[in-house]
């Protein structure tokens, strides 16, 4: 028996399972992907993140596979230019190939137990307790129990499924985008414009290449979707900051689309379960907070069932700690979020709360 099963080994399930590994637990991490794999993202990692990979050994790895840290970031917003400030705190954008797979081999090596390839088929609930997983690998099915299942399986958790998880606070305007890879697009690090009702980005990543992408307002995900390369080329052939670089640059690979998906918080503990990451909090990807947030969370969590583990706090009591400063910590950037996603044309209302942030949700329900 386990002290927690970890369901997602991403970037929110593997610093869960590695740091309750390193407290001294016994934790299986369990993935239907194996490793090295890709996922969609929006690969920025914000300085908070960047410092949480310092702390866990990790930040030099990731430097390691090729991809460069830069400071600031150049900014556009309604055609008012903001400079990137260079005295900000190092930040990076790797692959998702490499840096989950950094995550699950920290995992393992301190001391979990990692099984790539595995699909869960169900929770095992006694006593109206969550008290292990059936999944099978290949032809092999399995059992396997614990103090705590952890989902960290994503935005469509099936953990949070299976138990009913509660939502709240659900977000308003979504938007939708494509992104792809370059070599040869010239850039003095990553850029982000919010002008015309649209969203580009521009963030270099591993070996040379750069991640080039533009997101929309939900309602034209349809159309944009009709004929991605011909959409996707039309945009930034006209679109003058990224014209004349496009035009010269060589893609490297296919076209990945993000769909619009409205933002939520979900109850992320309940009788023998949990919730990390996106599986407990979303938001949609436009300022690019989500590996940031998946960090943060898996150390809140583990802070939190390390206290219930030791016998410190009751689950009850931790875990209402944990889901209280995942909602503060959010708040403003999720209110802000909806507001940026009704039409990416921010109001000088909605400028001004760039700066000072919206109003609170509603509290956890």
């Amino acid at each position: 028996m386990f002290d927690a099963i970890v369901v997602g080994a991403r970037c929110a399930g593997s610093p869960t399972a590695m740091l309750l590994a390193r407290m001294g637990y016994g934790v299986l991490l369990v993935d239907r992907a194996t490793f090295p794999s890709d996922t969609l993202s929006t690969h920025y990692i914000t300085p908070d993140g960047t410092a949480r990979l310092k702390e866990w050994g990790l930040f030099e790895r990731v430097l390691a596979t090729g991809v460069e840290p830069y400071r600031g970031i150049a900014r556009s917003i309604q055609g008012f230019s903001i400079p990137p400030d260079r005295s900000e705190p190092e930040a990076i954008a790797p692959r998702r190939t490499v840096l989950d797979k950094i995550l699950v081999d920290a995992a393992r090596e301190a001391g979990a137990e990692v099984r790539e390839g595995v699909s869960v088929d169900g929770l095992i609930v006694e006593d109206g307790s969550v008290a292990g997983i059936r999944a099978h690998r290949g032809e092999d099915a399995f059992e396997e129990r614990a103090r705590i299942v952890i989902g960290a399986d994503g935005r469509e958790s099936f953990v949070a499924r299976q138990v009913n998880a509660p939502e709240y606070n659900e977000g308003g305007g979504t938007t939708a985008g494509y992104y792809t890879y370059f070599r040869g697009f010239t850039h003095d690090g990553p850029e982000l414009y919010l002008n015309d009702g649209a969203a580009h980005f521009v963030f270099p990543t591993n070996d040379g290449e750069v991640c080039v992408g533009v997101e929309f307002v939900a309602e034209r995900f349809k159309e944009f979707r009709g004929d991605v390369e011909g959409n996707f080329r039309a945009d930034l052939e006209t679109f003058g900051p990224l014209a004349e670089r496009f035009r010269r640059a060589e893609r490297t690979s296919r076209i990945f689309g993000l769909a619009p998906h409205k933002g939520f918080y979900r109850k992320p503990f309940g009788p023998g379960w949990a919730l990390v990451g996106d599986a407990g909090y979303y938001r949609d990807p436009l300022l690019g907070q989500g590996i940031n947030d998946a960090f943060r969370d898996a150390e809140g969590l583990t802070e939190a069932l390390g206290a219930v583990l030791a016998g410190r706090e009751t689950f009850e009591v931790a875990l209402g700690a944990y889901e209280t400063a995942r909602n503060e910590a959010t708040f403003m950037l999720y209110g802000l979020t909806n507001l940026l996603c009704q039409d990416l044309n921010p109001s000088p209302e909605v400028l001004q709360m760039m700066m000072s942030g919206p109003p609170a949700p509603a509290p956890a329900g």
